[in-house]
């Protein structure tokens, strides 16, 4: 049994928080008063949770779109689940998952409580906690695991998380603006890491969403010439995030951009356009993508790939380094938040259901009671 530090204000036996009971529909979302604090095993942290950011992947998970099973685009369950989806498969990593699970990717907060082999000087540091973590065992390459997924997560007032990925942060962003950082930035961080991406023309899909605005600002900072894919409505707001360009999500691509006219794309859609995204890259282009929330299965002409030396990244495993640049990118002021609404944890549906009618730009931050 490991034992734990804490500061001088006792933490509570249980919490409110919010249970994910299976996959489904938004009654599959049930809050709670009476979970059980989580004990900090040796090597971990407790955390008072202060917000949570809201993600494409927790919505995925209620619905089990991940599942091999479902062939639609994320949308068309986000409210009843996907009826055919295979539990068996409904996580992201392609196995089950253990219900009731606390959702939540995104945290930041304090820490409170250390276990046994963590430095007691820890208690009191805000932290944020690396989403997408190294598998515990194994191989360790491309092996991960998923806060909020494999590990229970941030929408309840205390989490625990291991100590190495709870990274201590000093800035004056909110506890709020924080929270919409860890899933969308790291994410969109790794593609750009993983494609190599340097002061070259990218094209970004789905670039008003969480991970497509963070990847307009990463470029940016990266000296990249950004074509910005995204809704009309939401083109000023894209715009002032440093998009050099916008274009419609509805538009004809080639028509507007021209074949062979980006070095790469930054792809976050897929679904029925996707022939289109190949052809506007340039020969010996870069397609890098983390999500499909237009739709996982597309059509590909094999004699585009070759005949055009081009290259496709598939991105989810991060290393340690793509969070840790992140905080440091915030430390130094080099991007900054983008919250459009913040809701008490308890309003998780209705979170959803705006995060669903993507009437947004940027994230969405569920704040725990007490916080």
């Amino acid at each position: 049994m490991t034992t734990s530090q804490t500061t001088g204000s006792a933490v509570p036996a249980t919490m409110q928080g919010v249970y994910l009971t299976g996959h489904g529909g938004f009654d599959k979302l049930q809050p709670r008063d009476d979970i059980p604090v989580p004990q900090p095993e040796a090597d971990e942290v407790l955390i008072r949770v202060g917000a949570a950011g809201m993600n494409n992947t927790d919505i995925n998970t209620r619905t089990a779109w991940y599942s091999k099973s479902v062939t639609s685009g994320t949308g068309s369950g986000g409210e009843q689940g996907f009826s055919g989806a295979d539990d068996d498969d409904g996580g992201w990593a392609g196995s089950a998952l253990n219900f009731p699970l606390i959702q939540g990717a995104d945290c930041c907060g304090t820490i409170v409580a250390v276990g046994a082999d963590v430095a007691p000087e820890r208690i009191g540091q805000r932290v944020l906690v690396r989403t997408m973590q190294a598998a515990p065992d194994g191989d360790q390459t491309f092996e991960c695991l998923t806060q909020g997924s494999e590990r229970n997560g941030a929408f309840a007032q205390y989490m625990a998380a291991v100590s190495h990925h709870a990274l201590a942060i000093d800035c004056d962003w909110s506890d709020v603006e924080l929270a919409s950082i860890p899933c969308a930035y790291s994410t969109a961080e790794g593609m750009l890491q993983r494609a190599n991406i340097g002061a070259e023309t990218v094209l970004v899909t789905g670039a008003s969403g969480g991970v497509g605005s963070a990847a307009v600002q990463l470029l940016k900072r990266r000296g990249a010439t950004v074509i910005a894919q995204c809704a009309a409505a939401k083109a000023a707001d894209v715009l002032a995030l440093g998009a050099d360009q916008t274009i419609d999500r509805d538009a004809d691509m080639i028509a507007e951009l021209g074949n062979e006219s980006v070095d790469v794309v930054v792809d976050l859609v897929a679904g029925p356009v996707w022939p289109d995204l190949l052809e506007v890259l340039r020969r010996g282009g870069r397609y890098v993508t983390s999500g499909a929330i237009a739709g996982p299965i597309v059509e590909l002409d094999v004699r585009t790939l070759y005949l055009k030396d081009l290259t496709l990244f598939g991105s989810t495993y991060q290393p340690d380094n793509i969070f840790a640049d992140l905080v440091s990118y915030i430390e130094r002021g080099e991007i900054k938040p983008l919250v459009a609404k913040q809701y008490p944890l308890f309003d998780i549906v209705e979170a959803q259901q705006d995060f669903l009618a993507k009437k947004f730009t940027g994230k969405l931050v569920l704040v725990p009671p007490g916080s």
